[in-house]
């Protein structure tokens, strides 16, 4: 049996499979009901390999093991296997968040913020600086900084920009709103984003900018995350953000943002 390579690659991602459970997979879905030996020659799986890779799948809710001499599975119809996936997944995702939650109030936690604050206090300010590969890291980190600002957030982006941030950082925004934070937006506004500009309204002041063709978020006139790209031109995947830690440099920005917002 011959398995386009494509066809396995994807199974291996949807399912998150190895490629020997993929090839026994497909194979015993080739022929209904089958011996180990017999899909290891099928699916050009090593034969020592192959109880293991089929017990594998077993347990994964993939395949049966028929009663009897010689052993042999039955292959489940696919769609009851998506449903299983699918319940697994979310249970396991459902036990990884149980654990990850009971992390917070525990002492390990405490151990893990203490590395950490005895870490940082050693690393001299002009060290605090990272490079930011991926459109997803961007947000996670402007999201961090969002979390922890005490003063003001301003932000300047596109029109596209607008929107991602809207709906990705309006919790913590919000968060930071109730925490009495200055949050500003500026961004060119269309008749594409007026509505979610009119809902961010009770979070943060909003101007119309289309002469600064610029990303960048400013936090407490400290730290610093400027985009390098325009996201009309690059790929969420290969955006690149630079985050600097700098009074000095971020005040300046800000002194640039407060002129083009209309301040003195």
């Amino acid at each position: 049996m011959i398995v386009k390579e494509e066809l396995l690659s994807k199974l291996r991602r949807y399912f998150d499979l190895n490629l020997y459970e993929v090839k026994l997979w497909t194979a015993l879905l080739s022929r209904g009901v089958s011996t180990a030996g017999e899909l290891s020659d099928i699916a050009d799986v090593p034969r020592s390999r192959s109880y293991d890779v089929l017990e594998s799948l077993e347990k994964k809710g993939f395949v049966i093991m028929k009663l009897g001499k010689p052993i042999k599975y039955i292959a489940i119809p696919p769609l009851e296997v998506v449903d299983r996936v699918k319940k697994n997944m979310h249970s396991n995702a459902q036990d990884k968040i149980k654990r990850l939650d009971g992390i917070r109030e525990s002492p390990l936690m405490g151990e893990l913020d203490s590395l950490h604050t005895n870490g940082i206090s050693l690393v001299e300010p002009s060290e605090m600086s990272g490079c930011l590969r991926g459109r997803s890291n961007l947000y996670n980190h402007l999201d961090l900084l969002i979390k922890n600002a005490k003063k003001s957030v301003n932000i300047v982006t596109s029109d596209q920009g607008f929107m991602r941030k809207a709906e990705g950082l309006r919790p913590s925004l919000e968060r930071a709103k109730k925490r009495g934070v200055k949050i500003r937006i500026s961004a060119p506004l269309t008749k594409e984003n007026k509505k979610v500009a009119d809902s961010l309204k009770a979070i943060a002041e909003i101007k119309h900018n289309d002469k600064i063709k610029s990303r960048f978020v400013t936090v407490d006139s400290n730290d610093m995350v400027f985009m390098t790209m325009d996201d009309k031109e690059v790929h969420p995947s290969y955006d690149l953000g630079v985050w600097v830690k700098t009074p000095y440099f971020t005040s300046a920005m800000d002194q640039m943002f407060n002129t083009a917002w209309g301040q003195k």
